[in-house]
Order: structure tokens, then sequence, then C-alpha cells
């Protein structure tokens, strides 16, 4: 399986990883009684993390989408060209945004991460109590939400590397940014 293949392959999985995270974040809520004549409910708006969690994994998403889309066609183009012309300015835009995306995934899933860590240990110094005691499905989904955003990051710094290779493998070793 050639470089783009695989690099196709890997983004169909990023997209469904972002999809899922996306979705059982956005969908996920708890009603508890918390006492007997009142009723709270957890869902993903209580954590502004969260809230943007679902808003960055759907814009990554999309933008995998678009870049399947172009590799599909680049794929199956009839005309085999190297990375002459406009196909060098898409390989570096494309190497540019990829590395943005990751570091993007990257730091939604960590902010969201440490907003989780504070909901399952509360915060004693702050008087913010623990809110995976009373709510605790909530907590387990939004605990697997996260683990599938870091292996969609896990998968889109592979993604990365690939689109990298994919950029400076036609450079010439010998001079500084020429192509071969």
């Amino acid at each position: 399986m050639d470089a783009m293949r695989m690099e196709a392959f890997l983004r169909v999985c990023v997209i469904l990883l972002l999809l899922t995270t996306a979705c059982l974040v956005r969908f996920d809520s708890q009603t508890s009684l918390i006492f007997p004549s009142y009723s709270r409910t957890a869902s993903f708006r209580d954590m502004n993390a969260l809230f943007v969690l679902v808003f960055i994994d759907i814009a990554a998403a999309g933008y995998n989408l678009i870049q399947l889309v172009i590799r599909c066609m680049l794929i199956s183009s009839p005309q085999k060209q190297d990375m002459r012309g406009s196909y060098k300015h898409l390989a570096w835009f494309s190497f540019l945004l990829d590395q943005a995306v990751v570091y993007m995934i990257f730091a939604t899933n960590s902010a969201s991460l440490m907003a989780s860590v504070y909901a399952l240990n509360g915060e004693h110094h702050l008087f913010w109590m623990k809110l995976c005691s009373k709510f605790n499905r909530f907590c387990t989904q939004i605990g697997g939400a996260l683990l599938c955003g870091y292996v969609a990051f896990l998968l889109m710094a592979v993604v990365s590397f690939l689109s990298a290779y994919g950029l400076f493998r036609h450079y010439s070793p010998k001079t500084f940014l020429v192509l071969k």
C-alpha cells in the first residue's frame, strides 16, 4: 500500500474517531437527584473545555474529509504528475494545516482531560466538589470520548508524518529546499 492510500485510510479512521468523540461528548447527559427536591443535569455545556472539544473535533473531522476528497481526486486522476507547480503548494498547505490540526486536537483533548480530572477529584482549595461521585455514567462516557480523542490525535500525528514525507521526499538532500 503506497503512502497516499495509507494516508487516506488513516484519515477515514481519524474522521470516525473524531465524530465518535464529538457525539459521545455532545449527547452525553445525566440527571441526578442532589437533594430530595433538587435534581441536577450534567452535560457537556457545564465545562467550557468539553464545549470547545465538540466544535474543534467537528471542525477537524471536516478538514480531514476535505483532505480525503482531495486525496481521492489525486489518486484517481489519470495523469500522474510529480510535485511541480500547484501540487507543491498544495503539499505545503496540507502539511501546515495537518500540523495545526494535530496541535489543536491535542490541546483540546488535554484541556478537556484536565477539566475532567477536576470533575473526578474536585479541588479542595477552591471548594469544588467531586462531580463524578454523583454523575458516574456521565464521567465514564466522557472518559471513553477522551480516549477516542487521544487515539484520533495519535493517528493524526501519523497522517502528519506521512504528509511531511510526501512533501520533503521531492526535495534534494544536497541543497536547501530545491526540487530534485
